[in-house]
């Protein structure tokens, strides 16, 4: 066979749109998704919190070193923040860019 017969007895129009009733414990993996963030969200004001300390520590003592990990620290949970709040909204993004192609 040729690539133009192959081509032509391929179906032209597959339509698959995610379901939720599909598999059994969906809610509750939905659930479980929705809780690990909140985790995430509160581990992460609880690093920025330590940062901060940590950073005020440092630089009230003269202690560069210190004063440097407590930056990259607020700078590292505020990333997270960033990553664990905006985590559904770019899933969603790239799902409908991905439905474009």
């Amino acid at each position: 066979m040729d690539l133009l017969t192959t081509a032509l007895l391929l179906p032209l129009d597959i339509s698959i749109d995610p379901n939720s009733n599909g598999l059994p414990g969906i809610g509750q993996l939905k659930k479980i998704v929705g809780a690990s963030m909140t985790v995430g969200l509160v581990l992460a004001v609880l690093a920025l919190i330590i940062s901060a300390i940590v950073w005020a520590l440092g630089a009230n003592s003269s202690n560069p070193h210190l004063a440097g990990r407590g930056k990259l620290g607020v700078l590292v949970a505020l990333g997270a923040a960033i990553v664990c709040g905006a985590s559904v909204t770019l899933v969603n993004f790239f799902w409908n860019v991905g439905q474009q192609v």
